[in-house]
């Protein structure tokens, strides 16, 4: 039989292409997801380990294949706690769509000169300060870990919330909507290395919980007054208040006097 007949003999047919076609998307996925993240350091470290597994089994080498299939067998459950945010991360992106984003969009209101004002102010003054604006993703859990508000969204509010030795200035402060749902929050913090080793507990809280959400986080800081975003697990720096309200609009940022920096992970 010869190489035509065997492709013959498969009956490939345009299902068969949709599955690879469908596969190969989740895997681009699955990768775009990871990339630039612990876990994708331990996939390769799970790589090694299988390769490791088929040459024991090949040679032979019993003890070892028996070790290693333990390492399988009860491994699935440590990688389930390991990868726990990833998963919640993935899970979280898949359950996004744009019919969502619409009504998200219908819903919020106006919030951009609010907050854009607000920013400008604490930067201006010199006082720190994070804002966390839910997208689709809800941020409710974290509200359980400051003080629940249920106050209209305005720039006077969220500048008197961050004023210094008010009792919920050290936290963040969660947007949903126009409304501010909650103050004095703790968000968790990237456990992924950055390019900028300056970065202060702030910004890596901006981007753990970027890296968890689809939230869009704005990060004054109060060591250099300076306005950062961070989203998608990439952090924005030293932004002006026209490109916050350009961001947080849905717009890319239109570049001003002074360029703004762009602060990715590193594996």
């Amino acid at each position: 039989m010869n190489d035509l007949d065997l492709l013959t003999a498969l009956h490939f047919t345009w299902r068969d292409g949709l599955e690879i076609l469908v596969v190969a998307l989740v895997f681009d996925r699955v990768l775009r997801l990871i990339q630039g993240t612990r876990a994708l350091q331990m996939l390769v470290g799970i790589v090694v380990l299988v390769a490791a597994y088929v040459v024991a089994w090949m040679l032979k080498l019993t003890m070892i294949s028996y070790l290693l299939g333990l390492v399988f067998t009860y491994g699935a459950f440590a990688l389930l706690i390991i990868f726990q945010p990833e998963l919640r991360a993935a899970l979280a992106h898949l359950g996004q769509s744009q019919v969502t984003r619409l009504f998200r969009r219908l819903d919020q209101g106006p919030i951009e000169d609010e907050i854009a004002d607000a920013v400008e102010r604490l930067s201006r003054s010199g006082i720190g300060a994070i804002i966390a604006v839910e997208r689709d993703v809800p941020l409710g859990e974290f509200v359980e870990s400051g003080s629940a508000m249920e106050a209209k969204l305005t720039a006077d509010l969220l500048a008197t919330i961050f004023t210094p030795y008010s009792p919920l200035h050290d936290g963040a402060v969660i947007v949903r909507g126009d409304s501010i749902i909650g103050a004095g929050c703790i968000l968790p913090l990237s456990q992924s290395a950055v390019a900028d080793r300056s970065l202060g507990t702030r910004h890596r809280a901006a981007l753990g919980l970027s890296e968890e959400s689809d939230a869009l986080i704005i990060v004054v800081s109060e060591e250099t007054a300076t306005v950062s975003i961070a989203q998608g697990g990439v952090l924005r720096q030293q932004l002006t208040s026209m490109q916050v309200r350009d961001l947080l609009a849905g717009r890319e940022p239109r570049q001003q006097t002074s360029e703004f920096a762009i602060v990715g992970r590193v594996a």
